[in-house]
């Protein structure tokens, strides 16, 4: 009988706790195939501010308009005393809005408080998946937090917390610290680990910490938001960056700790991105709110916008993209044929002799023309001085913006609808170049002028949309064109 009454106040704790979590501790995608995270960062709480409330109503109010299944809180969370207190009530406040969170650290959260003492405070608590991770590695709060399928039982989406400390150890050398190699020696370890166990090749994955990396420094040049001061990054880099291309799978990486910045932009393959400053006692001029990432079931791909107080936001982007929603509405895209083509292919000429530029091509001597199911300069029969010229339809699955491009060597032009969109033209090794159009769903008229002129040949033509990845042109969108019989 007592072992009876322990399993129903279990149960029934659990039940008591149910909000995205459908059941106690598993995190899943809804039935929509989406999962929606709110990050809130740079909180800085003072439990004696006359702001404390105000920045509590931010998060409420973008809360109950987004609807997160998760909210991650990047650090600077709880910065003056009394901190304990001050951690006792917003442990208090998720309980209250039944929202699931996740708690990492910044520079100044121990200034107050030991990370001991923070982590003492937030295992075990309603609604906190938050662990203080193993004790055999730099910081604490290092975790994994694995997301299932909409129908459960499989691993669809991991998100990964990192501490990413507080100040270097000499002042000389770095003001900031950074993520060390045990951490990431961890992170490799536990990745390879759930990949084995999940029977995939690749898991989609995101990373969370506090004080961003080096490689931040893109988002001065390509950032898409806001950069209003400078990336304090630690000086030192430790290779994590390196480490998430091994992995394979990583969408994204979010910081805080730059209060005035929430830009992000994509480096090799990966969005590196701020979120918004949350806290009112925080420095910076940039309205508060948090940034929401919503994640798509079964595929690479996330959207992102920055959402603030009364269901405002902010401009979505999408990855694999990195293309906005300013970007789409206000380019001019180029209307789809009116026209039903039904045969797959790629019709070609292939000709031989000297030639500098893709403009010369059809200016030598003509050897062959037929088609081709794809992009292809396999067939060429000699090593140097030859020229393709490709043409088919495209098929554009969806409205928006696409970004196209050519790794060749030597020159490679592409056009849509007769409209240069990549120019990779001229002598030169193998380099990529892209270019971006807008079109109508529909098909298109896709034309790839290609030559190699001495020492080494390659061609690749590829494209990325809001929806898909990087890749080159599959055959399944490749047709050529109807006749006119």
């Amino acid at each position: 009988m007592k072992r009876l009454l322990t399993s129903i106040v279990l149960l029934l704790l659990c039940l008591s706790s149910l909000s995205a979590q459908d059941h106690c501790g598993v995190l899943r995608f809804r039935a929509d195939s989406t999962f929606r995270i709110a990050q809130f960062t740079d909180l800085h709480i003072d439990p004696t501010s006359v702001n404390t409330p105000r920045t509590y109503e931010v998060l409420r109010e973008v809360i109950r308009s987004e609807r997160p299944d998760l909210v991650l809180l990047t650090g600077d969370v709880i910065t003056e005393r009394p901190a304990a207190e001050g951690w006792r009530t917003l442990t208090r406040f998720f309980e209250e809005e039944k929202q699931p969170y996740g708690v990492l650290l910044g520079n100044h959260d121990a200034e107050v408080i030991s990370k001991d003492s923070i982590y003492d405070l937030l295992e075990g608590a309603p609604y906190c998946v938050s662990l203080r991770g193993p004790r055999e590695i730099e910081g604490e709060g290092n975790q994994e937090i694995r997301i299932e399928s909409s129908s459960g039982g499989e691993i669809a989406a991991l998100l990964y917390l990192l501490d990413s400390g507080q100040y270097y150890r000499d002042q000389f050398i770095s003001h900031y610290d950074h993520i060390h190699f045990d951490q990431i020696d961890w992170l490799r370890r536990t990745h390879a680990q759930t990949i084995s166990e999940s029977g995939r090749d690749v898991i989609p994955s995101m990373l969370f910490f506090h004080i961003p990396t080096p490689e931040f420094e893109v988002l001065k040049d390509q950032g898409k938001g806001q950069i209003n001061e400078g990336i304090s990054s630690s000086t030192l880099n430790s290779g994590l960056f390196s480490t998430l291309l091994d992995l394979g799978g990583v969408m994204g990486v979010f910081c805080g700790h730059d209060h005035a910045n929430d830009a992000l932009a994509i480096r090799d393959g990966v969005t590196l991105g701020y979120g918004r400053v949350s806290g009112l006692d925080a420095y910076g001029d940039l309205p508060r709110g948090g940034r929401m990432i919503v994640l798509h079931e079964g595929e690479q791909r996330f959207d992102s916008w920055i959402a603030t107080p009364k269901g405002g936001r902010e401009a979505i982007f999408y990855y694999p993209s990195g293309f906005d929603s300013d970007e789409e509405q206000s380019a001019h895209y180029l209307p789809a044929l009116s026209l039903d083509a039904r045969t797959h292919g790629v019709s070609y000429r292939y000709y031989a002799g000297t030639i500098k530029q893709t403009k010369q091509i059809p200016t030598v001597s003509l050897v062959a023309e037929g088609t081709l199911p794809n992009l292809s300069i396999e067939g060429a029969d000699r090593e140097d001085h030859f020229g393709y010229i490709f043409e088919a339809l495209i098929r554009i699955p969806e409205r928006g913006l696409y970004r196209f491009y050519t790794y060749s060597d030597d020159g490679s032009v592409l056009y849509i609808d007769g409209v240069k969109v990549v120019d990779n033209d001229g002598g030169h090794s193998a380099r990529l170049r892209e270019g971006v159009v807008a079109l109508e769903a529909g098909f298109h008229r896709l034309r790839v002028d290609y030559f190699e002129d001495y020492m080494g040949q390659t061609l690749e033509v590829g494209l990325t949309g809001k929806s898909l990845l990087r890749q080159p042109i599959p055959e399944s969108m490749l047709y050529l064109e109807p006749s006119d019989e």
